[in-house]
Parts: structure tokens; sequence; C-alpha cells
């Protein structure tokens, strides 16, 4: 090295994950510290040796390429701002050997730059010390391995065991304060999460009751967690109170198990320790543990949703609406499904294949909409009335075996609703506070009363349902779906999907002005 010539010195500091021992991000750790006293003593010892600049990434791990001031070195590099890059050990540069092999050997040698660190004596300048240089590039590799094994490991330990391991909870939840492996009731976000099931149940699609949601300013997930001091990343170019319900998040809600006491983790993982791209796994390879935590969606109804959802049906563009049949009337004459249509007089439904100008379906009267409900009401409550016999039931039930078993998940049912009625009411409460406090207008106050009022009476409603079955100690809940059911007076979706699976609509027999409708049921 000409002694006579002033080289350009760039220092290098890294925060290792064995070295994190701040109190707080904003606070230099003693790493850090002791880093910048090593380098600045040994620039020292040097007269031709200039400090023109100083890259520190804290809390960022070497196992990445991506890390702010790593890139900035590396730029300031490639412009010819530096000759020497200073760094306490070859690790605080990088752990991936393909990274030490690229620029250590390959680009700072293209550059004239010289790398030196000093715990372990590499220097590109003596070119005796490479194979040195490849040896610790390796360790280092192996024990990213090492550690990243150790880390996926640890991860799958506690997903089998039913622990949870996001560090941001799914909406509805919150991470418990006590324990960061559980999750514990949001109660002012299951108020929404219940909405969103129930809104579904009475016919909604994901755009209606994403619709519904912005319309009635009900902050989305996102937005919600950033007003709760939430940190997490969003990657939005909105700013986060513009970031609304989408279609996507209704869905991903209606699907997810979490809310029926259920972990279901480990759906993805990344391609390697060093490369971080996603990759989703089969489904075989999920981590299920059921009941880990309190549940704010009944199971059934949550099944029934999901029945509903399979059913791959679309709602009407305009409304977002999922009418009662949708995707369940076909013909039966071309087995093609029946559409929806609308006069200015009435709604009705008339074979999708006999809309063409073709010969193939003879099938082309239409059938009114409200006469098919009322055929379909009729045919369902004659069922019911049919198998619903309460003493057969009462007889079939009395051994202690089926009582014991039973009971339980009656019991069980009771409670959870006697806990979200009492927070029911609660949140009530909360909400005469926030109109107050003019943290509410008074238009909001009214229709979230109204519809934390229906709620408090749905649950009083079902607990009274549930206290009649317990006092008849032999009438318990079965498998039979119609041991839960006396009569409809109304449809909904929800009820003929749980009944029905399709509805076959013939033609218009021609003398005796009737069409044949055959359904077929979910059961025999």
């Amino acid at each position: 090295m000409n002694e006579k010539k002033v080289y350009r010195v760039g220092i290098y500091l890294r925060l290792s994950d064995e070295d994190q021992n701040k109190k707080n991000k904003l606070e230099v750790s003693e790493s850090i510290k002791n880093q910048r006293h090593l380098l600045l003593e040994e620039i020292a010892k040097r007269k031709n040796f200039k400090l023109v600049d100083e890259y520190c990434d804290e809390d960022l791990s070497g196992a990445g390429t991506f890390r702010p001031e790593f890139e900035r070195l590396i730029s300031d590099c490639k412009k010819g701002k530096l000759d020497i890059i200073l760094c306490k050990s070859q690790s605080r540069f990088s752990r991936d050997m393909e990274i030490i092999e690229k620029y250590l050997h390959n680009k700072f040698i293209e550059w004239n730059i010289r790398f030196i660190s000093f715990s372990d004596n590499a220097d590109t300048a003596n070119i005796g010390n490479k194979k040195a240089r490849q040896i610790n590039g390796l360790v280092n590799e192996w024990y990213l391995e090492d550690v990243s094994n150790n880390i996926r490991s640890a991860f799958q330990s506690k997903m089998k065991v039913g622990e949870y391991i996001s560090p941001f909870a799914p909406f509805g939840y919150e991470i418990s304060k006590t324990d960061n492996n559980k999750l514990v009731i949001d109660y002012e976000a299951t108020m929404i999460v219940q909405k969103i099931f129930h809104l579904y149940l009475n016919g909604l699609g994901f755009k209606a009751i994403a619709n519904y949601l912005n319309q009635n300013s009900i902050p989305s997930p996102s937005f919600y967690k950033y007003q709760k001091g939430s940190n997490l990343n969003i990657i939005s170019n909105k700013p986060r109170e513009e970031i609304k319900w989408s279609t996507n998040a209704i869905k991903t809600i209606l699907t997810n198990e979490v809310y029926i006491g259920h972990l279901v983790q480990g759906k993805r993982t990344t391609v390697s320790y060093k490369n971080h791209k996603i990759r989703k796994k089969e489904k075989e390879e999920w981590i299920k543990v059921e009941n880990t935590h309190p549940a704010i969606i009944e199971k059934d109804l949550f099944e029934n949703i999901q029945l509903a959802l399979r059913e791959r049906t679309k709602s009407i563009k305009k409304t977002g609406v999922i009418h009662n049949f949708s995707g369940k009337v076909f013909c039966l004459e071309c087995h093609h499904l029946l559409r929806k249509k609308n006069s200015n007089t009435h709604e009705y439904l008339v074979c999708s294949l006999s809309q063409h100008n073709t010969n193939s379906c003879n099938n082309k009267s239409s059938i009114r909409y409200d006469m098919l409900e009322k055929i379909i009401l009729k045919s369902i409550n004659e069922k019911i009335k049919k198998f619903y016999n309460i003493e057969k039931l009462k007889k079939l039930q009395q051994s202690d075996s089926y009582w014991n078993s039973n009971i339980k998940v009656l019991e069980r049912k009771k409670v959870l609703l006697t806990d979200r009625l009492s927070h029911t009411k609660k949140y009530l409460k909360c909400l005469y506070e926030d109109k107050v406090n003019n943290i509410i207008t008074e238009e909001q106050f009214s229709e979230l009363l109204q519809d934390y009022s229906n709620q408090v009476e749905l649950y009083k409603a079902e607990l009274q349902h549930i206290n009649e079955k317990i006092s008849l100690s032999g009438l318990g809940y079965t498998n039979n779906i119609f041991d839960e059911y006396q009569s409809f007076q109304k449809l909904n979706k929800i009820i003929v999907d749980t009944f029905i699976e399709k509805i076959w609509i013939g033609t218009i027999n021609t003398k005796e002005k009737e069409r044949k409708i055959k359904i077929q049921w979910n059961f025999h």
C-alpha cells in the first residue's frame, strides 16, 4: 500500500441478532458503540486513512441482502467514493457466502476497493488469506442455516401445541398481554365480525357487506389496528385511513376457522433462509389445533356459511345480494341453471339455455320467484312435520350416554351465549358514552344501537331456546337437522342450503297447466 496516498475509508456497522441488548429501538446498542470505537481507533493509527462516511444497519440480519445502509455502501463503492471498507468482522458485512463471493472476491476487485475486517484478519489486499475468507463465509452460512432450521423447528413445535406465533392477531382478537402465544377476544372488533357473518346469513354477498361497512364508516381491519396502536405493516399507496373494506377481507373473515376457536397455521413458508419469497403449502401440511382460544362465532353458523360458500354462487352486481335459490335451481329438461330475472311487476327464474336462439331446450316458460319461495317453504315445513316427533325423540334420547354427551354441548352453548350477552350489553353502554363524548354522531349512534339491540334480543331468544331444550331433559342437540326446527315462517339462503341440494323445474303441462317441480334433499 502506498503510504503517501490518502485513502477514503467507509466503516460498516451492523447489529447482529445475538447483540440485541437495547432497551428500545431508538437507543444505540452497546454492540454498535463498540464496533464504532474499534474501527475509529484503527483509522487513527493510520495517517493515510481518512474517514469519509459511516454506514450503520441496526436490527437487521446479516442473512439478507437488502439492508438500507448496506445498499447505500454498495452504491457509493460503485460510484467510486471509497477506497477501503472497514468492518469489525466479515460476518458483520454479510453471512451469505454468495454475497461474500460477489463483492469481496469480484466487484470490490473490479472497483479497486479493499475490504478489511479486524477480528478475523480478513483483508482482500492479502491474496494469501482468500481461502480463509471463503472458509469464514462457509462457516457463517452454516451458522445461518442452523439458526433458520432451529427457528423453523421451534415455530413448528409451538404451532403443534396450539400456540399462536404471529405478532399480529386476526381481526376480532388481540394478543394476550400475559402470553404472546395466546389470543383473547377484542370485543369491539368481535361485534363487527359477528355482524359480517349475520349479513352473509341474510343473503348479502362479499361486495354488499363491504359496501355496508364502508358506508357506515366502520374501520377496515388495517385501519382499526392502526387506531389501536399496532405497527402492522401495510403495503399500500393510500393513507391508512383511506384503506376500506374489500371483498377479499370479507371472504377471509367468513372462511377463517379462528373464529370458532381453532388455530390453522403453517399455511405458507419461505423458499429458504436466503430466499424470502413466500410459498403456499399444501393443505395436508397445515397445522390445525382445535379449541385453542374463545370462539366468537358458533360452529353451526360457521359450517352453514361454508356450505353456502361452496355453492360458488354469484351475487347480483348492482346490490351485491345473493338470492335464496342462487346455484340451486336447474332445468329438468336440459339440466342448465335457471337465472333470476326482473320485470316491471315481479322477479322470476328462467332456464339459461332457453334464453339463447337455439332449440336446445323447450322449457321456455319462467317461474315466478315468489311462487317458488312459497312452494319450497311449504315443502320444507311438510318435511319437518313428517320427521319431527318429540315423543319419539324423548324415548330415543333417554339413555344416560346420549344425555351426558349432548347436555354438555348445550351447556357450553349456554355459557358462550351468556358471555356474549354480557359483553354486548357492556358495549351498548359504551355507545352511550361515545355519543355523549361526541365520538360518534347521532345517526351512527342510532344505527349501531339498533344493530346491537337486535343482537341482544337474538342472544336472549337463543338462550331461551337452549334452556327449554335442557329443561326437557330428554330433548338435546342431535345431528339430525329436524331436531332443531319445528317450522319456518320465512326462507333465507342458509335454510335453503341446509335442507336442499337442488331444485329441478320442468316444463308446463299444456292440459293441466301445471309443471313438475322436483326437490333433491340433502338427506334421505
